[in-house]
């Protein structure tokens, strides 16, 4: 049995630490219960013939679900490019 710090050497000696497991379990596990809850959520609203609040809220998850997509990928640097680039003309 190996004591707390032994396992902590044995981490560290293994090279760089990353969060990839981590971002991917929660990938594939917490984002589609998530996105499952929403969906009963937004057809239990729509059940209650409350369309409108349906489509404001679905209006915000798209803007969630753009969000959770960029944090994901990681092509948070790219997107402010492009955000900048359509303010600021380069030519």
């Amino acid at each position: 049995m190996k004591t707390s710090l032994e396992a902590i050497q044995l981490v560290l000696a293994q090279g760089e630490l990353t969060t990839v497991n981590l971002r991917d379990w929660i990938t594939n596990n917490i984002v589609p219960l998530i996105l499952l809850a929403i969906a009963v959520i937004l057809l239990w609203i729509g059940g209650r013939g409350d369309n409108a609040g349906v489509a404001r809220r679905s209006i915000g998850l798209l803007v969630g679900l753009v969000a959770l997509g960029i944090a994901v990928t990681g092509s948070g640097p790219a997107v402010g490019q492009a955000l900048a680039n359509l303010l600021v003309s380069t030519g």
